[in-house]
């Protein structure tokens, strides 16, 4: 039974006391959202000698233009890409939807996506525990790094086309565009995803080749019942995350000396701030129809789930996609707390010697 809109947030409003809000909404940055939304659909499928070009792979014609002819919806798009289990064909079936859905106009429509996405035999999954460190995986470090944000943006297209698949019964409430904005992050991660793998391959590698765990999904299963929870898990935590962790990562591969690859992740690092910024838009969007505080609600919502904000952040990076610093880092807010605090002190000693000055002029 699809729980109708009016239903949902009823639902939620009863799940979620959070307090009311007395101010406006914050809001994104839109010159980066506009930008991104209003793009040309991206055809640079592979990475050249100058960087990102059209690719001359094609959808294999069991899944090609012919067989998908017949999906009337951008939701029925996104069950069969959840459900099709080898990762390049789920990338290119995430651009000839997405392509579709700019150019024919579909409408979103209604599905029941599956309760986890379709995952090719290797890399077998394990606890983030046990992980290989690189010393232990018998891979370089650049195909070592690359699998890693591989295996992360796999995940990120299977998080983007379940978002758009689950909340379908929601399209009244949420509109058209909350829709067209996460099938453009699935074709953006698909890119990502079809990029690590072209140089994993030019490297002597493969996706597979070391094992992964499911942390990702296991995160979005959290949020499988509540929009505004998936916008705050996701978008403003783990994407987030991917902001913090792309410098560092570029960092490491110019020190290892590939320059090839270090361009592939500051490329996909740079793109991963529209996909931020939209988390923050559609967060506050939905905030606002509840009439609730956005920071308070983001806070109330990671405890809730049981999700942890960890550092170091990339403020600059954070800033760009519109995330307002008091909604994810106590610790500013402590320091100007004791910066406030340091000053009321000193205001106050300041007034002590000044009357005891004055006192001392009288006697």
């Amino acid at each position: 039974m699809i729980t109708t809109p009016s239903r949902y947030w009823m639902l939620y409003r009863s799940k979620h006391p959070f307090k009311q809000s007395s101010t406006p909404p914050l809001r994104c940055n839109y010159s980066v959202l506009h930008e991104w939304r209003n793009g040309p659909i991206n055809e640079n499928r592979s990475w050249g000698p100058a960087g990102p070009q059209p690719s001359e792979l094609r959808t294999p014609t069991s899944f090609g233009d012919d067989s998908t002819a017949s999906f009337s919806s951008l939701a029925d798009y996104a069950a069969l890409i959840l459900s099709t289990p080898d990762p390049l064909l789920k990338s290119r079936l995430s651009h000839l939807a997405f392509s579709r859905w700019s150019s024919y106009c579909l409408p979103v429509g209604v599905v029941f996506p599956p309760d986890r996405p379709a995952r090719p035999a290797r890399p077998i999954l394990v606890p983030p525990r046990e992980i290989q460190t690189h010393k232990s995986s018998g891979l370089p470090l650049n195909a070592y790094l690359l699998h890693n944000l591989a295996h992360v943006e796999l995940n990120a297209i299977d998080l983007a086309w379940d978002t758009v698949a689950r909340f379908s019964p929601l399209h009244d409430l949420l509109g058209d565009e909350f829709f067209s904005d996460f099938a453009r992050v699935a074709d953006d991660e698909s890119r990502h995803f079809a990029w690590c793998s072209q140089r994993l391959t030019e490297l002597g590698f493969s996706y597979g080749d070391m094992p992964a765990h499911n942390f990702l999904w296991r995160e979005c299963n959290k949020s499988s019942g509540d929009v505004a929870a998936r916008l705050a898990i996701i978008p403003l935590v783990q994407e987030a995350r991917g902001l913090d962790a792309g410098p560092r990562l570029v960092q490491k591969l110019i020190g290892f000396g590939d320059h090839k690859t270090s361009n592939i992740v500051a490329m996909i690092a740079e793109e991963e701030v529209a996909h931020v910024a939209v988390g923050v838009f559609w967060f506050t969007q939905l905030c606002q129809k509840m009439g609730r505080t956005p920071c308070d609600t983001f806070k109330d919502l990671l405890k809730c789930y049981s999700v942890e904000l960890k550092g170091p952040f990339n403020y600059a990076a954070r800033d760009k996609a519109g995330i307002p610093r008091d909604w994810y880092d106590d610790d500013s807010l402590i320091q100007d707390a004791t910066r406030k605090r340091l000053s009321e002190v000193h205001d106050r000693l300041a007034t002590i010697i000044s009357m005891e000055q004055e006192s001392s002029k009288l006697g």
